[in-house]
């Protein structure tokens, strides 16, 4: 804790540093020393940051200004470290309810986490209670609620319709609209998955248009994320902008089988293009080659709801066996299939069928189904990826958990700055923390409505983080994927110091932010 504090005298500073530096009534706090780094992109520059009642109250050089501190002051010493805004995951999973510290994601850095992704959350009806357990929880990041189509989907009584009437169009609407005015900042769609695919581009576009009219964004795992079928999903999607009005935004933009950057460069300039036609599109990337979701991705549709998957095993098993050898070999095989969850977790599909001395497809039928786990798929291309996540519109997500079995729900920002700017140097530590900060702001809304968060500048929040880059590293794997990040010495959340020296300090101060 000494390392990263110091009291000034009185006489130099005007302050004394008593009692317990991270007491709750503590009102001031001074970053002292540090290379600020505002998450604009901008230049690093010596800079000294007051922190008053949760807000950064001012930033200047205290060397040549003359200010007097009173004497419960707390001063950290920023000395050979960066001042960065706090990092903002925007498409996080977990249960604020169920694990409300969410250590995963502040040792990471992350101290505003999107919720409600893939068209799945808590609830759509009502609101107001699930914020309220929500808020009385006290979280230890920030919290971002989306409201999921899937969940709008069932709640409205349309679950696995092909062809929603003109009413459960409207009462789909009508939920969306609910959610918008309790504070969602968008909604989200998961359309690969159940209830998700059996949306119809019109109601794609009609239950965006609320989402639109309270100035939110429509963030989407789209239909496919398969090379062949990507450009058809992704004009999906900018339809869906286009036709509500909406901003919208790819969830872990990714390519399963594609290879290189030139296709790289080809999703990128359909993106382009269509920022030139108006439409706001952005996305986000996790750091790491391997997918992870339910075993269903194997599955053809055919074999999941409203099909009975009993009459389906019964009745078209050779088609079935047929089906999922081609969809796993054509995914790198079962050797690159690695399960999260029990009791093969740890083991790759591969392995489970030489231990059952099974072929993996009646492994798949006959002792997991299409909804018995969960698993890792290492199906993408790192040059591909590395190429989407340098572009100045893609920012950076987790996608993880504090349970998931996969080391981005608790490596992707420490990555980032580890990999990607310490090792690789494909990106600068001023590009990476705007990728994590200040762009994830914008685009969601969270520098805007008086929520003013994602950079360090007078009068916004002060969720801010110290730290020497050189000393983060993501420690978590494959093997061992739930272990903490390291090197994210100091984090405040809401003028909270949450983390010193690496460690939690017990404090959870985290809100539900709601949209205005």
């Amino acid at each position: 804790m000494q390392s990263l504090i110091r009291a000034f005298s009185a006489l130099a500073a005007g302050a004394f540093l008593y009692g317990s530096v991270f007491a709750q009534g503590t009102e001031t706090i001074v970053i002292q020393g540090g290379m600020l780094i505002d998450g604009t992109g901008a230049p690093r520059q010596r800079m000294d940051v007051i922190v008053r009642d949760g807000q950064i109250e001012n930033i200047l050089n205290l060397n040549q200004a003359r200010i007097t501190f009173d004497p419960e002051t707390v001063f950290i010493d920023a000395t050979d470290k960066v001042v960065t805004p706090g990092f903002i995951d925007t498409h996080g999973h977990g249960s604020p309810l169920q694990s409300p510290e969410f250590e995963n994601f502040l040792a990471m850095g992350v101290t505003s986490v999107c919720l409600g992704m893939d068209g799945s959350s808590p609830t759509a009806d009502p609101w107001d209670q699930w914020t309220a357990e929500v808020e009385a929880e006290s979280p230890g990041p920030n919290i971002v609620p989306f409201v999921g189509h899937g969940t709008v989907r069932k709640e409205s009584g349309t679950a696995f319709e092909e062809n929603p009437s003109e009413e459960q169009i409207a009462s789909m609407v009508a939920l969306v609209r609910e959610a918008m005015e309790a504070g969602c900042w968008g909604m989200t769609t998961g359309i690969e998955y159940i209830p998700g695919t059996f949306a119809t581009q019109e109601e794609l576009i009609e239950t965006a248009k609320p989402v639109a009219e309270f100035g939110g964004l429509v963030m989407s795992h789209m239909r496919s994320e398969d090379n062949d079928q990507l450009d058809a999903a992704i004009e999906e999607l900018l339809t869906q902008g286009e036709g509500a009005g909406c901003p919208v935004h790819i969830s872990h933009f990714k390519v399963v089988y594609g290879k290189g950057t030139e296709r790289a460069e080809e999703l990128l300039a359909k993106l382009d293009d269509a920022r030139s036609r108006g439409i706001t599109v952005t996305a986000d990337v996790y750091p790491y080659t391997a997918s992870y979701t339910g075993i269903g991705i194997v599955f053809p549709e055919w074999a999941k709801p409203p099909n009975d998957w009993a009459e389906v095993k019964a009745n078209r098993r050779e088609d079935l066996q047929e089906y999922l050898r081609n969809r796993v070999n054509l995914r790198n095989g079962p050797g690159a299939t690695l399960f999260g969850t029990d009791p093969w977790t740890g083991m790759t599909l591969e392995h489970v069928a030489t231990e059952l001395e099974m072929p993996f497809e009646d492994v798949l039928i006959d002792r997991i189904g299409p909804f018995g786990g969960g698993a890792a798929y290492f199906v993408m291309n790192e040059t591909l990826q590395g190429r989407l996540l340098q572009n100045s519109h893609v920012m950076v997500c987790s996608d993880g958990s504090p349970g998931m079995h996969h080391p981005r729900g608790y490596g992707s920002f420490a990555k980032i700055v580890r990999y990607y700017v310490n090792e690789t140097g494909m990106m600068s530590l001023e590009e990476a923390v705007r990728k994590m900060s200040g762009l994830p702001a914008a685009t969601v809304g969270l520098s805007r409505d008086g929520h003013d968060r994602g950079l360090l500048k007078a009068g916004y929040a002060a969720d801010i983080l110290i730290f020497d880059p050189a000393a983060v590293k993501d420690t978590a794997t494959f093997d061992n994927p739930q272990q903490l990040a390291k090197g994210f010495e100091t984090i405040l959340v809401n003028g909270v110091v949450v983390r010193s020296d690496g460690e939690w300090t017990g404090e959870r101060a985290g809100q539900l932010l709601r949209k205005r």
